[in-house]
């Protein structure tokens, strides 16, 4: 079985990396819990899967990331250069089990614009940061997994829309703008494969 991507359910959160089983950051607001299961099944209901977990060709879990509608993360309308956009689709998380394989976290936002255009968004946002010139990987891609570097999402052809100090809302039209979007999937596609020689993975189909 070739390496694919599926949706991030209730269900398939259980193989998903086990720091994202219980999180709720994203869906909390201030220091107020909530019960996670509760919203997951809100969500699915009202949107359907809310992210993607990323299968190798052994189904090992190589990363996940999580996405939906910017309503149902009340963090997001807490931090510095929010809030989100009503009309988009917002990724509040990315975890990735192997940094030595830097590829699937581009393959996670592949599966997202192309999720996101399926449903008919006109935006995929994302809260980004602008690190120093130099700053190591470590400091930008396992530091933090939920502020992503904005010149690895202008890669995706994400642009600021706002911005508080190096924290930014990075954004990517998707309506009327898809060949500038699939110039820069493809040119990251290409990339990917010619360093580390991956397929690019295939959702699954939808139930």
């Amino acid at each position: 079985m070739p390496p694919r991507v599926v949706g991030l359910t209730k269900l398939t959160l259980l193989t998903a990396p086990t720091v994202c089983h219980d999180c709720i950051w994203w869906q909390s607001r201030g220091r107020r819990e909530i019960d996670k299961d509760r919203w997951m099944e809100r969500v699915e209901l009202d949107f359907g899967a809310w992210g993607t977990v990323y299968y190798d060709s052994d189904r090992r879990v190589l990363g996940s990331m999580q996405y939906g509608p910017a309503a149902a993360f009340p963090r997001a309308y807490e931090l510095p250069a929010g809030p989100p956009s009503d009309d988009s689709i917002l990724v509040t998380c990315a975890y990735v089990v192997d940094q030595s394989s830097p590829w699937v976290l581009q393959s996670l936002f592949l599966a997202a614009i192309g999720e996101a255009r399926d449903r008919g968004a006109r935006s995929l946002e994302a809260f980004s940061y602008r690190y120093p010139e130099g700053e190591s990987a470590y400091e930008r891609f396992r530091v933090h997994k939920t502020v992503f570097p904005q010149d690895f999402l202008a890669d995706f052809g994400f642009e600021i829309v706002r911005s508080a100090g190096r924290v930014g809302l990075s954004r990517l039209e998707l309506g009327g703008l898809q060949p500038v979007a699939e110039g820069a999937r493809e040119k990251v596609l290409r990339v990917v494969k010619d360093a580390f020689g991956v397929p690019e993975p295939v959702p699954a189909p939808r139930p």
